[in-house]
Protein backbone atom coordinates (compact mmCIF):
# COMPACT_ATOMS: atom_id res chain seq x y z
CA UNK A 1 0.00 0.00 0.00
CA UNK A 2 1.90 2.75 -1.20
CA UNK A 3 1.52 5.65 0.98
CA UNK A 4 3.18 9.54 1.00
CA UNK A 5 2.66 12.26 3.39
CA UNK A 6 2.69 16.31 1.67
CA UNK A 7 2.76 19.81 3.14
CA UNK A 8 3.44 22.87 0.59
CA UNK A 9 4.97 25.36 3.11
CA UNK A 10 4.96 28.48 1.06
CA UNK A 11 1.15 28.34 -0.17
CA UNK A 12 -2.12 27.26 0.40
CA UNK A 13 -3.46 26.58 -2.70
CA UNK A 14 -0.65 24.60 -3.49
CA UNK A 15 -1.37 22.46 0.02
CA UNK A 16 -4.66 21.91 -1.18
CA UNK A 17 -4.19 20.84 -4.97
CA UNK A 18 -1.19 19.15 -4.51
CA UNK A 19 -2.61 16.30 -2.41
CA UNK A 20 -5.49 15.93 -5.14
CA UNK A 21 -3.17 15.85 -7.61
CA UNK A 22 -0.80 13.36 -6.52
CA UNK A 23 -3.98 10.88 -5.57
CA UNK A 24 -4.92 11.23 -9.54
CA UNK A 25 -1.92 9.52 -10.42
CA UNK A 26 -2.83 6.22 -8.78
CA UNK A 27 -5.67 4.16 -10.49
CA UNK A 28 -7.55 4.53 -7.26
CA UNK A 29 -6.27 6.35 -4.02
CA UNK A 30 -7.81 8.22 -0.87
CA UNK A 31 -6.36 11.46 0.30
CA UNK A 32 -6.74 11.92 4.15
CA UNK A 33 -6.84 15.50 5.38
CA UNK A 34 -4.85 15.70 8.66
CA UNK A 35 -4.92 19.20 9.42
CA UNK A 36 -7.87 20.65 11.67
CA UNK A 37 -7.71 23.80 10.07
CA UNK A 38 -7.54 22.61 6.87
CA UNK A 39 -9.48 23.00 3.26
CA UNK A 40 -13.29 22.48 3.27
CA UNK A 41 -12.78 19.23 1.41
CA UNK A 42 -16.29 17.53 0.48
CA UNK A 43 -16.67 13.83 1.99
CA UNK A 44 -20.05 12.71 3.11
CA UNK A 45 -18.15 12.39 6.38
CA UNK A 46 -15.25 13.61 7.99
CA UNK A 47 -12.25 11.74 9.30
CA UNK A 48 -13.18 13.33 13.39
CA UNK A 49 -16.69 11.27 12.36
CA UNK A 50 -14.84 8.15 11.73
CA UNK A 51 -12.78 8.69 15.06
CA UNK A 52 -16.33 9.39 17.05
CA UNK A 53 -18.76 7.04 15.38
CA UNK A 54 -16.13 4.67 13.49
CA UNK A 55 -16.06 3.70 10.16
CA UNK A 56 -17.82 2.25 7.81
CA UNK A 57 -17.01 -1.28 5.28
CA UNK A 58 -17.54 1.48 2.40
CA UNK A 59 -15.05 3.95 3.93
CA UNK A 60 -12.43 1.29 5.21
CA UNK A 61 -12.13 0.30 1.41
CA UNK A 62 -12.80 1.27 -1.68
CA UNK A 63 -15.81 0.50 -3.82
CA UNK A 64 -14.78 1.74 -7.24
CA UNK A 65 -12.23 3.02 -8.83
CA UNK A 66 -10.74 6.66 -8.71
CA UNK A 67 -10.01 9.53 -6.34
CA UNK A 68 -11.72 9.18 -2.63
CA UNK A 69 -11.47 12.45 -0.32
CA UNK A 70 -11.91 12.37 3.17
CA UNK A 71 -11.71 15.85 5.31
CA UNK A 72 -10.85 15.82 8.44
CA UNK A 73 -13.62 17.58 10.51
CA UNK A 74 -11.41 19.00 13.12
CA UNK A 75 -9.35 16.37 14.76
CA UNK A 76 -5.99 15.89 15.54
CA UNK A 77 -3.53 13.17 13.58
CA UNK A 78 -2.72 11.39 17.20
CA UNK A 79 -6.59 11.53 18.11
CA UNK A 80 -7.32 9.96 14.44
CA UNK A 81 -4.14 7.35 14.27
CA UNK A 82 -5.57 4.36 14.21
CA UNK A 83 -7.98 5.13 11.93
CA UNK A 84 -5.70 6.92 9.17
CA UNK A 85 -3.13 3.36 9.86
CA UNK A 86 -6.41 1.06 9.60
CA UNK A 87 -7.13 3.48 6.50
CA UNK A 88 -3.22 3.05 5.20
CA UNK A 89 -3.75 -0.97 5.45
CA UNK A 90 -6.88 -1.47 3.45
CA UNK A 91 -6.86 1.38 0.76
CA UNK A 92 -4.86 0.75 -2.54
CA UNK A 93 -2.89 3.99 -2.02
CA UNK A 94 -2.99 7.04 0.17
CA UNK A 95 -2.11 10.91 0.45
CA UNK A 96 -1.75 12.50 4.09
CA UNK A 97 -2.37 16.11 3.73
CA UNK A 98 -0.48 17.77 6.49
CA UNK A 99 -1.19 21.18 7.57
CA UNK A 100 2.51 21.47 9.25
CA UNK A 101 6.18 19.41 9.46
CA UNK A 102 5.15 15.77 9.55
CA UNK A 103 6.03 14.76 13.02
CA UNK A 104 5.47 11.42 13.08
CA UNK A 105 2.92 10.66 10.65
CA UNK A 106 3.21 6.51 9.17
CA UNK A 107 4.46 8.27 5.98
CA UNK A 108 7.25 8.88 3.82
CA UNK A 109 6.99 12.98 4.16
CA UNK A 110 7.11 14.60 0.20
CA UNK A 111 7.57 18.68 0.86
CA UNK A 112 5.48 20.51 -2.35
CA UNK A 113 7.29 23.87 -2.94
CA UNK A 114 7.19 26.82 -5.37
CA UNK A 115 9.78 27.14 -8.20
CA UNK A 116 10.12 30.48 -8.85
CA UNK A 117 12.74 32.86 -10.62
CA UNK A 118 14.68 35.24 -7.77
CA UNK A 119 14.99 34.21 -3.98
CA UNK A 120 11.80 34.70 -2.76
CA UNK A 121 11.35 30.85 -2.05
CA UNK A 122 14.54 29.16 -2.81
CA UNK A 123 15.29 25.43 -3.29
CA UNK A 124 15.34 24.03 0.04
CA UNK A 125 16.43 19.97 -0.30
CA UNK A 126 14.42 17.54 -2.00
CA UNK A 127 10.76 17.63 -2.66
CA UNK A 128 8.10 18.48 -5.53
CA UNK A 129 8.93 21.81 -7.16
CA UNK A 130 6.18 23.65 -8.59
CA UNK A 131 7.27 25.64 -11.33
CA UNK A 132 4.84 28.71 -11.34
CA UNK A 133 6.16 30.19 -14.68
CA UNK A 134 7.31 28.62 -18.17
CA UNK A 135 10.75 28.63 -17.76
CA UNK A 136 12.84 25.52 -16.54
CA UNK A 137 14.49 25.94 -13.34
CA UNK A 138 17.63 23.96 -11.63
CA UNK A 139 16.14 21.34 -8.64
CA UNK A 140 17.92 20.06 -5.78
CA UNK A 141 19.40 16.60 -6.51
CA UNK A 142 16.68 14.40 -5.88
CA UNK A 143 14.51 16.77 -6.28
CA UNK A 144 11.06 16.57 -8.86
CA UNK A 145 10.29 18.90 -10.88
CA UNK A 146 6.81 19.89 -12.32
CA UNK A 147 5.92 21.92 -14.97
CA UNK A 148 3.50 24.94 -14.65
CA UNK A 149 0.29 23.58 -14.10
CA UNK A 150 -2.51 24.51 -16.68
CA UNK A 151 -5.41 26.58 -15.21
CA UNK A 152 -8.30 24.09 -16.25
CA UNK A 153 -6.80 20.93 -14.78
CA UNK A 154 -6.57 23.12 -11.44
CA UNK A 155 -9.65 24.68 -11.85
CA UNK A 156 -11.19 21.14 -11.94
CA UNK A 157 -9.14 19.89 -8.90
CA UNK A 158 -10.71 22.62 -7.20
CA UNK A 159 -13.65 22.26 -8.12
CA UNK A 160 -13.13 18.25 -7.25
CA UNK A 161 -14.08 17.48 -11.06
CA UNK A 162 -12.34 14.56 -12.97
CA UNK A 163 -9.07 16.95 -14.44
CA UNK A 164 -8.82 16.43 -18.37
CA UNK A 165 -5.44 14.21 -18.72
CA UNK A 166 -2.89 16.59 -19.18
CA UNK A 167 1.70 16.40 -18.96
CA UNK A 168 1.27 18.20 -15.53
CA UNK A 169 -0.78 15.59 -13.91
CA UNK A 170 1.12 12.72 -15.55
CA UNK A 171 4.43 14.49 -13.85
CA UNK A 172 3.10 13.48 -10.19
CA UNK A 173 3.39 9.85 -11.19
CA UNK A 174 7.48 10.41 -10.75
CA UNK A 175 6.44 11.08 -7.10
CA UNK A 176 5.33 7.67 -6.16
CA UNK A 177 8.53 6.46 -7.00
CA UNK A 178 11.12 8.93 -6.00
CA UNK A 179 13.04 7.90 -3.07
CA UNK A 180 11.80 10.07 0.13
Amino acid sequence: MPVLATWAPEDGVLGAVAPLALATAQPTCLVVDLDADGPAYPSERSLRDLVSGGPRAVEIRPESPGLAVLANGGVSFEEAREIVELLIQNWPAVVLRLGGPPGDVPAPFVPVRLLVPGRLFPPQGRGVYQRVVGRRMPVPAGGVSLPAAPRKTVDALLTFKQPAPSRWLRAWRRVWSAEW
